[in-house]
């Protein structure tokens, strides 16, 4: 806040003369833990005064609650499948006014024209979007990624005012093996906000881990590893997505710990928006958090002012003089469901879309994939074929082996119980595919391909056929990018994703309805409903969440950070 703005406001808060006044609500500070029955004054976009203010412009609470808006203390914009503004229209009616985003999905994609692109699609919303520089582009030199970001790269783009630090570590071999790559990013960033990623990482490796730099992590699976986190100094984001749900007991343990939680945040990282319409946002893991024991305030704590602090907002997460007039208004302290959310101070429409600028052409037609032939997704079998089985509601999965179906030629023969899973290689058009087993995905009678497959974003398709995985890749590359779900060489359901393959720039009811589709056509194939099948898709390609995944180059185990076997193109 500058001079000009404060010879405006002071008066303003010292005379009584707003220009917007939020009366007869009952407000939570979440510096004192009280709730108090008075008025909120704002005056452009700014909280003035707390207390005895009115003026002509006024809405009346009727003794409803009033809470800072809410936090995601770390999300990819992309993984919603829709333009930042289009995000908008969806989150900030759940009373998530704030997000501290990774554009690493676009990064991998298309590089610093992809961050550029990510930030000028989010210039002038009434979200409050703040970045964090992606660290790991590519995750891992393990696979093909459409690009490659160095520290100097990322230099370029410190003086964005929208950019806070550097984005998830997630490759936390590099770290702690002291790569000088990775440490030239990581010394960059000292001074700023450092994102970790470090899922089951613990003692000495933790201990160097976080003292490269790392200040958060959102990987947490149980609650002894959140715990040594936090003993270790780290910011906890407690995610609840549409895959990763399982936080029910670290809740339970924390409640039962009766741990201090001040340094433990909320994040969603990835959500669809079906879901996010459904159950609310961060709002829903407030209310999770209620319902197993937190106190309402803490748990409100935890989404506002917890997060500002990790992360360095200033101004942010409070109902108090000097801070952003962006709040959240509801009747219900233990089940939060928002009636009314103001941004910079203005009342949000539901139902008004959001203006987006223009999609930049840098980050259109991207999906450069080599013909695939019809013996390019055979897998020969061995006596023993090591298996990746999938986590109900986890991102994790496990490494197992058995003796597989195969042909009379000894190849692998899928089927619902151990589909076929391929990622091809999309960038480059370089021919490198990687073909696994998978277990728990149950696809019967045919295919469901993506272009969204973190983090270097190939395509990733999975099914018990090889003639309809071939068709499901194919029908993305023709369309620019998305999702698909085929059955007997015809398409089921499609939603074009032509920003980078990850995004679409269609009215945002266009698209739910084209992932109400996916998902249909999904279960039509017997698909396990125990998560979301297309999120859970996306991230077994991912070779930093144990324990195994695949990727273009071959079968990757993430705990020996080596190749069980490795693709023959």
């Amino acid at each position: 806040m500058n001079a000009g703005e404060l010879s405006r406001l002071i008066p303003a808060a010292r005379s009584g003369k707003p220009d917007f006044v939020i009366r007869d609500a009952r407000v939570i500070n979440v510096f004192t833990n009280e709730i108090t029955e008075t008025n909120v004054a704002i005056a452009d976009g700014t909280i003035i005064g707390v207390g005895n203010y009115s003026c002509e412009r006024e809405y009346n609470a009727h003794g409803a609650y009033l809470a800072p808006g809410f936090i995601d203390g770390h999300v990819h914009i992309e993984s919603s499948m829709v333009t930042p503004a289009s995000f908008a229209q969806v989150i900030l009616p759940k009373g998530t006014t704030t997000i501290v985003a990774d554009p690493h999905e676009i990064a991998n994609v298309a590089g610093k024209e992809g961050l550029r692109a990510i930030f000028a699609l989010s210039e002038g919303l009434p979200l409050d979007i703040r970045f964090m520089l992606p660290s790991c582009v590519p995750a891992t030199p393990f696979e093909h990624s459409g690009a490659s970001l160095s520290a100097a790269d990322l230099a370029e783009f410190l003086d964005e005012p929208s950019v806070l630090g550097l984005g998830e570590v997630m490759d936390y071999t590099s770290v702690v093996a002291g790569m000088p790559d990775m440490l030239d990013k990581l010394a960059l960033f000292r001074d700023r906000p450092i994102d970790g990623h470090a899922p089951m990482l613990t003692g000495k490796a933790l201990n160097a881990y976080c003292l490269a730099g790392p200040q958060t992590d959102h990987e947490c699976s149980n609650f002894s590893e959140l715990k040594e986190k936090l003993r270790d100094g780290m910011h906890i984001l407690i995610r609840m997505g549409s895959a990763a749900n399982g936080v029910l007991e670290m809740f339970d343990g924390i409640v039962s710990a009766g741990l201090p939680t001040d340094r433990i945040c909320f994040c969603t990282d990835d959500k669809h928006l079906e879901n996010i319409r459904s159950e609310g946002h961060i709002n829903h893991i407030i209310n999770v958090a209620i319902s197993r024991g937190i106190r309402p305030l803490d748990a409100i704590r935890m989404a506002t002012l917890n997060t500002a602090t990790a992360y360095g907002l200033k101004r942010v997460g409070a109902v108090a003089p000097g801070y952003r007039a962006n709040l959240v208004l509801f009747d219900d302290l233990h089940t939060i469901v928002p009636k009314a959310v103001f941004a910079n101070g203005v009342l949000v429409d539901p139902d008004a879309p959001i203006p987006s600028p223009a999609v930049p052409e840098s980050v259109k037609n991207s999906v450069h994939a080599a013909p695939i032939g019809p013996d390019d997704l055979k897998l020969k079998a061995k006596t023993f074929m090591p298996i990746i089985e999938t986590v109900p509601h986890q991102l994790v999965t496990r490494l197992v082996s058995g003796i597989v179906p195969t042909d009379e030629n000894g190849y692998f023969l899928a089927d619902n119980e151990l589909n076929k899973l391929a990622v091809i290689e999309r960038h480059h058009a370089t021919g490198h595919i990687g073909v696994g087993i998978v277990e728990g995905m149950h696809i019967k009678g045919g295919a469901i391909a993506a272009t969204v497959a973190h983090d270097s974003h190939n395509i990733v398709v999975v099914g018990d056929n090889d003639e309809d995985m071939r068709f499901a890749a194919e029908t993305l590359k023709s369309c620019g990018g998305g999702f698909t779900v085929v059955s007997h060489g015809a398409v089921k359901a499609l939603l074009e994703l032509p920003v980078a393959g990850l995004m679409s720039d269609a009215p945002v009811e266009s698209v739910l309805q084209k992932q109400r589709a996916l998902l249909d056509a999904a279960h039509a194939l017997d698909a396990d409903d125990a998560c979301d099948p297309l999120v859970l898709l996306s991230f077994l390609a991912l070779p930093v969440i144990p324990e195994v995944r695949l990727t273009d180059c071959g079968l990757f185990d993430v705990r020996t950070m080596s190749f069980l076997y490795q693709s023959e193109r």
